[in-house]
C-alpha cells in the first residue's frame, strides 16, 4: 500500500477504513524520521507506538506535544524513568516488577500513565507477555489494588507471524478471551479497561474481526523500516 501512496493519503485510508469499527490506528513509527511522523499527524493522526525507549525520547520533543504516545516493545525497569514524563500507554507490562516500577516513576512524575498486560499468544517462543497464570497472580497482588498513577486499561498480544488465518483467529480469539475474563472479575465497572491491542500490518482486519480495539500498524503506513547503517 505504502510505496504507491503518501503517508498522508494511507492515514485518511486506515481513518476511513476503521470509522465504524470501534478500533483505532495506533500508527507505529519506530525507525522512521521525525518527518514521516510529522505527515502522518497533519493527515490528522494522534497515536503513535515506538518500541525502544532511547528513539522515543529522541522524537518526543520534536514533535507536537498532544501526540498520545504508546510504548509497544519490551520495556526494561531502568528505562521505565525515561518516558515516564511523558507516555501515554505503556502497552508491554509483561510483569509485577514492572508495573511497581511504571508505578513509581508516574508518582514521581505527578502523572497518571495508562496500561497494557501484555500476554505471550504466538506460537514462537522469542515473544514476551504473561501466561494467564501470571496475569492472575499480578491482578490478585497487593500491587494492583494500591495503584495510584498506573490505569490498567487493557490487553496486548502479538500474534504468530503466520499467514495460516485459523491459528491468527485462535490467537487473537484467545487475547479477546483473556480480556473479557479478567474485565469480569477485576474491571467490571471499570470504563478504562476496554482495549485489545492486538493486530499489525499484516492481519489487523482479521485482529478487527475478532475484538481488537488498536491496531500497530508501520510498514503500510510508513513502508519498510529504514536502520542506520552499521558503523
Amino acid at each position: 500500500m505504502k510505496s504507491e501512496q503518501s503517508v498522508e493519503s494511507v492515514i485518511r485510508h486506515f481513518q476511513q477504513e476503521l470509522s465504524g469499527t470501534g478500533a483505532r490506528l495506533v500508527a507505529v513509527s519506530k525507525t522512521h524520521p521525525v518527518e514521516l511522523i510529522r505527515q502522518a499527524y497533519d493527515a490528522g493522526q494522534r497515536l503513535f507506538g515506538e518500541n525502544r525507549v532511547q528513539e522515543l525520547t529522541a522524537k518526543q520533543p520534536e514533535l507536537p506535544a498532544d501526540i498520545e504516545w504508546h510504548l509497544i516493545g519490551h520495556l526494561q525497569t531502568n528505562k521505565v524513568k525515561y518516558i515516564a514524563p511523558f507516555v501515554h500507554t505503556i502497552q508491554s507490562i509483561d510483569s509485577l516488577k514492572l508495573l511497581q516500577e511504571i508505578e513509581r516513576q508516574a508518582a514521581k512524575a505527578g502523572r497518571v500513565i495508562q496500561g497494557l498486560l501484555q500476554f505471550h499468544i504466538a506460537a514462537e517462543e522469542t515473544k514476551f507477555g504473561l501466561s494467564w497464570a501470571e496475569a492472575e497472580e499480578l491482578l490478585q497482588s497487593e500491587t494492583v489494588r494500591a495503584l495510584q498513577h498506573v490505569r490498567l486499561a487493557g490487553v496486548m498480544g502479538i500474534a504468530t507471524n503466520t499467514e495460516d488465518e485459523a491459528q491468527l483467529r485462535r490467537e487473537f480469539g484467545t487475547l479477546r478471551g483473556y480480556f473479557q475474563q479478567i474485565k469480569a472479575a477485576y474491571f467490571p465497572t471499570d470504563d478504562v479497561f476496554r482495549e485489545i491491542s492486538m493486530g499489525m500490518s499484516g492481519d489487523y482486519r482479521l485482529a478487527i474481526e475478532e475484538g481488537s480495539t488498536l491496531i500497530r500498524v508501520g510498514s503500510a503506513i510508513f513502508g519498510n523500516r529504514t536502520y542506520p547503517a552499521a558503523q
